[in-house]
């Protein structure tokens, strides 16, 4: 809908720069990438970068004089076409959108339109076409109606359609929330001119007399400190001229008419927004108030909102005109029969503004910069810059002026020393440069200081203004002399060291690492198959689905390991090292969760087996981390097969297989396996150095021995005996057999046997059959005397070999 507010469209969440509409205002640079450079090493990031406008040759305004149906197609037309040549063109389209007289662009033979599409003579279902009549895309112009772009009536045949609409590289710049000096034409301009040392030239201003009194305004709230109105008479509100309408559009803005044109062309220019009311719909005088409870606006969006004394308006006698700073209202807007506007400039305050645009879920390029905060010193220069352009462009003459309040516009004063800046910058700056500099950015020189002014609300201190001077001096233009000093490794780098290498090991073992939200519902709290309890519910949850801090990582590992089986990926591997949360002890740690079902390896010609991932091989994975000391116990759990996982003696995790039941319910064709164990133990430990050993050049002696023991004695205690000999020739102890016979006819019921390999080498000579026996008897010795306390023991001896 037509709107009277200074961008009441969508807002422009970064600032549009016309370099066309700069270089009125300063010497740019000699190609688009330097000056890209340039602002963007000043820390004024360019986003993007493009190109407007008709830039081909050979592209005029042509009148259709006549057409006739083609004889050969029933959706195309002959034209016959006038271009400003000798003798008319013929030129066969498929537009249906013009009339014989209208006005279109004509691209002729060896025009080369956008995409490389050249134009030449050819024939068209038997018809010869001299050239093609063009759509607004076609050119590269922003999309209009569907079909020909018709233009203005009273276009010169034969003009080029590049003077029409000039070629013009529209910057797409970032501006950071302190910065609002340079939501403007004019602020960007001064950014440009400081940093290149060009001069700056704005544009003048000169207030025309006004012949009477102006509309009454009062202030009733201290969010609106200073109001401008000015009272125009005898406007005639209509289309924009071209050069304003090319303006807008190149920054994004939709041209509606004169009079809100003006009023956001200065927006752009200077960076204040202004607002005009039809003078004929504003009953009495205009008063910014707090919004009654429950008063209603019909906007210029279309959309009626219901507002609070939270909210300003600015309003006459009988009704809400606008949301101050935000948006107009329909009914106070300006139209084509409006004959007398009221020309609002005024400086709210951004909290106040800020306040508004978020309770009311409206953001305009208005209220964007007045949340910023705008010049407190541009509200009356800009009411009298737009007075003048609307008196140009739509007549009328200003009838009077009224001034209600008066915002603090004097800057404050900040002191620098040339010194303090030199060591700060680590490199002499001269006196004079320094001058140069802030003088260039707005700032005024005072013997106590400088002076800074309001656009820059972010130079408050000293170091601000070193921090200006040292951005527009050039961080390359600062010699290095001094190299980094060493910084001993913190815990938190330590910790970060750790958690990267064991990514990386996870990585090579064929893991897939997430990354989930740490917000989880009660249901999966729940159904954790290793749950914790001392959960930390949210007081103001957002959604059901995110109510907990997740105590733990596998509920959210497995809801991906559920997906991606849904999606028909049925070999995973999947883990994730991130943040946990209790309600007692350490609230956060550090955790690490895996999750793997499957094929043990891809398949392949080499691979026929379907060996499927089980208990040993998640375990086997989590010693091959390089974890230290990590060691399993087996542990009464819910789980059909679980072990605690222990380190530093003390249990930091568990490890199983979830329940069958729930596995099927995920669409695993495979045990699913999980681990989850808390780094934050491990990684409080000291890291052990690394030893590195020659490789053994004497042989190995091999001796097997056979136990037979009651089911419940484990292997760990079997391995632990073993090792408990401190036998130095003992190299490795490895179980390579488990036989049990339930029915027991072989083995005893409820025993079992447990065969190992024992190996023996020194690493200075060859072992004698002698030595390895004396060494195996020993740790047989032991063995027996550790397990008696446990169960009977009867040895096996098998064979050895060399």
């Amino acid at each position: 809908p037509p709107t009277a507010r200074a961008g009441a469209c969508a807002p422009h969440l970064d600032m549009k720069v016309s370099l066309n509409w700069l270089r009125e205002y300063v010497e740019l640079p000699d190609d688009v990438p330097a000056l890209c450079d340039l602002l963007t090493m000043a820390g004024v990031e360019v986003e993007g970068v493009e190109t407007h406008g008709v830039t081909a040759d050979q592209v005029v305004a042509a009148m259709i004089e006549s057409f006739e149906p083609h004889p050969n197609a029933d959706r195309l037309r002959v034209c016959r076409v006038n271009d400003g040549a000798t003798e008319p063109r013929q030129i066969v389209c498929g537009a249906k959108n013009f009339q014989a007289g209208d006005i279109v662009p004509l691209a002729r033979p060896g025009a080369v339109l956008p995409g490389d599409f050249a134009i030449k003579v050819g024939q068209l279902r038997g018809v010869e076409s001299q050239g093609m009549l063009c759509a607004a895309q076609e050119l590269g112009l922003p999309a209009g109606e569907d079909g020909l772009l018709i233009l203005p009536a009273h276009t010169a045949v034969g003009t080029p359609l590049r003077e029409l609409y000039p070629s013009d590289t529209v910057l797409t710049v970032e501006v950071t929330p302190n910065r609002p000096d340079l939501l403007s034409h004019v602020g960007m301009a001064r950014e440009i001119a400081a940093l290149s040392r060009k001069p700056l030239t704005v544009p003048a201003v000169h207030a025309a007399d006004a012949n009477g009194d102006g509309i009454s305004v009062k202030l009733e709230v201290p969010g609106c400190p200073h109001y401008l109105a000015r009272t125009i008479e005898g406007v005639e509100v209509g289309p924009s001229p071209a050069w304003l309408r090319q303006k807008l559009e190149a920054v994004g803005l939709r041209a509606i008419n004169n009079i809100v044109d003006v009023a956001n062309f200065v927006m752009m220019e200077l960076g204040q927004p202004l607002h005009a009311f039809d003078a004929a719909q504003v009953a009495g005088g205009i008063t910014v108030r707090p919004a009654r409870s429950g008063e209603k606006l019909l906007a210029l969006d279309g959309e009626e909102y219901t507002l609070t004394p939270d909210h300003l308006v600015v309003a006459d006698e009988r009704q809400a005109l606008a949301i101050a700073g935000v948006t107009g209202g329909e009914t106070s807007r300006t139209t084509g029969a409006t004959t007398s506007v009221i020309l609002e400039s005024a400086w709210f305050a951004p909290s106040v503004i800020r306040r508004t645009a978020r309770t009311l879920g409206l953001s305009s390029d208005s209220s964007y910069r007045f949340e910023r905060e705008v010049d407190p010193a541009g509200v009356e220069r800009a009411s009298i810059r737009a007075a003048q352009l609307i008196t140009e462009i739509a007549g009328g003459q200003v009838t009077g002026v009224t001034e209600a309040g008066q915002a603090e516009a004097e800057g404050r004063l900040v002191s620098l020393r040339a010194g303090r800046c030199g060591a700060v910058a680590g490199t002499e700056i001269p006196v004079e440069r320094i001058a140069e500099i802030l003088g260039g950015l707005g700032l005024t020189g005072t013997p106590d200081g400088w002076r800074v002014p309001r656009y820059r609300p972010d130079l408050t201190r000293e170091i601000d203004l070193i921090e200006e001077v040292i951005r527009v001096f050039g961080i390359e233009n600062i010699p290095a002399r001094r190299s980094g000093h060493y910084v001993e490794s913190s815990a938190a780098d330590r910790t970060h060291d750790r958690a990267t290498a064991l990514r990386q090991a996870l990585a090579a073992s064929g893991f897939y690492e997430c990354r989930n939200v740490s917000l989880i519902s009660a249901r999966e709290a729940q159904e954790n198959p290793l749950a914790s309890a001392d959960l930390l519910p949210l007081k103001h949850p957002m959604s059901e689905d995110q109510t907990i801090l997740r105590p733990d990582l596998l509920p959210g590992l497995l809801r991906v390991l559920a997906h991606n089986l849904r999606a028909g990926e049925k070999s995973l591997r999947l883990c994730e090292i991130g943040r946990v949360f209790r309600g007692s002890g350490v609230e956060e740690t550090l955790h690490l969760a895996l999750a793997m079902t499957g094929r043990l390896t891809p398949p392949g010609w080499n691979t026929p087996e379907d060996k499927l991932a089980d208990f040993h091989d998640l375990k086997g994975i989590l010693h091959s981390l390089g974890l230290p000391d990590l060691q399993f116990q087996a542990a009464a759990d819910a789980l059909p097969l679980a072990a605690e996982i222990r380190a530093l003696g003390r249990t930091i995790g568990q490890i199983g297989q979830i329940a069958p039941a729930r596995a099927r319910g995920m669409d695993a064709t495979a045990p699913v396996l999980v681990a989850e164990l808390d780094l934050s133990v491990l990684f409080s430990s000291k890291s052990r150095p690394r030893k590195h050993r020659e490789i053994v050049k004497f042989p190995a002696v091999t001796r097997d021995i056979a136990l037979l023991l009651p089911v419940k004695v484990g292997h760990d205690v079997i391995e632990k005996a073993i090792l408990s000999a401190r036998e130095k020739l003992l190299e490795k102890v490895e179980l390579f057999d488990v036989f049990a016979d339930p029915a027991g006819e072989k083995v005893p019921a409820g025993q079992r046997s447990l065969a190992y390999s024992l190996t023996y080498r020194a690493s200075d000579r060859t072992l004698t059959a002698d030595e390895v026996t004396r060494a195996h008897s020993r740790v047989k010795d032991t063995l027996r005397q550790r397990l008696k306390t446990v169960a009977e023991v009867e040895f096996r001896e098998g064979p050895s070999s060399l």
